[in-house]
């Protein structure tokens, strides 16, 4: 079928007009909201988007404050602080996502939702999922990590996968795949500045956290954890200790773990993506029916 894709906006608690994508679908067995990473935008997963609405489903994503399309407004007259939060920080960030989900429920109110959080948006997801359980039908997490101190890698990212290229990009990290490393260094919309100076100390701890404990009580949430077993940012370990306070802390018992051999941070832009977003197509089918 024909992928057909809608842009749009609305604004913030505070003014700063969000951008959002919708990859509709006439009559969706579930709809997909896709949270994307820090120093990206939502349309370096476009491909994942066309994958799910030809299996069914219809997609929405944001570029979230101060990224891609939302930061290109945000930052008008300061084009060099495209990726900061600005006004409002982290908190701010997060109820953007949270107030798209509303978005998409008042429109699609009586089919499965699924959240599905890249690194950075995989946080934002647990985040959400922790506060608004019941919203939620189905989670997936790619590329995420347990949110403690000992859970995330605190170094350069690149500083291993860089060695490996004569004249690294800062973006070697993200993939096996060199079109894709080579398409990041040239998106201008692209931002390779650290995590830490782009948010700050503060806002930067704010990432920290653990599953609510007895979420299960609230809604028992099937949760997907796919990982490559060499990402830097938190790795197999990382996402089998997330897994396991998934299980033991917030006791839902539908929790599943996919390492794929070799890839690193972005499974869904590597060089194996067509598995990765099959075996997504495939657990999401198995529970949704």
């Amino acid at each position: 079928m024909a992928v057909t894709r809608k842009d749009a906006t609305f604004k913030d608690a505070v003014g700063v007009t969000i951008h959002y994508h919708v990859w509709t679908h006439p009559s969706p067995k579930a709809v997909v909201q896709l949270v994307h990473g820090v120093g990206e935008h939502a349309l370096r997963y476009e491909h994942v988007a066309a994958a799910l609405v030809e299996a069914g489903y219809e997609v929405w994503a944001d570029d979230h404050r101060g990224h891609g399309q939302t930061g290109l407004e945000q930052w008008a007259a300061e084009p060099e602080k495209l990726g900061r939060l600005g006004r409002g920080g982290h908190p701010a960030a997060v109820d953007a996502v949270h107030r798209l989900s509303k978005l998409i429920r008042a429109a699609r109110p009586s089919i499965p939702f699924v959240l599905f959080g890249h690194s950075w948006g995989s946080f934002i997801s647990q985040m959400l999922l922790d506060e608004y359980p019941a919203e939620y039908d189905l989670v997936v997490l790619s590329g995420s990590a347990y949110r403690v101190l000992s859970g995330m890698n605190a170094a350069p990212l690149n500083a291993r996968h860089g060695r490996t290229v004569p004249q690294p990009t800062g973006y070697e990290w993200l993939s096996r795949d060199p079109a894709v490393v080579a398409a990041a260094a040239a998106d201008p919309l692209m931002v390779a500045t650290p995590l830490i100076k782009l948010f700050g100390i503060r806002d930067t701890l704010r990432l920290l956290g653990k599953p609510r404990i007895g979420l299960a009580e609230v809604h028992d949430v099937p949760v997907l954890l796919i990982v490559g077993s060499d990402d830097p940012v938190g790795g197999e370990r990382s996402v089998r200790r997330l897994a396991e306070a998934y299980l033991s802390r917030a006791r839902l018992t539908d929790v599943a773990v996919i390492v794929y051999d070799g890839a690193r941070h972005e499974v869904l832009n590597e060089t194996n993506a067509d598995e990765v977003i099959r075996d997504v197509i495939d657990w999401l089918d198995a529970r949704i029916g």
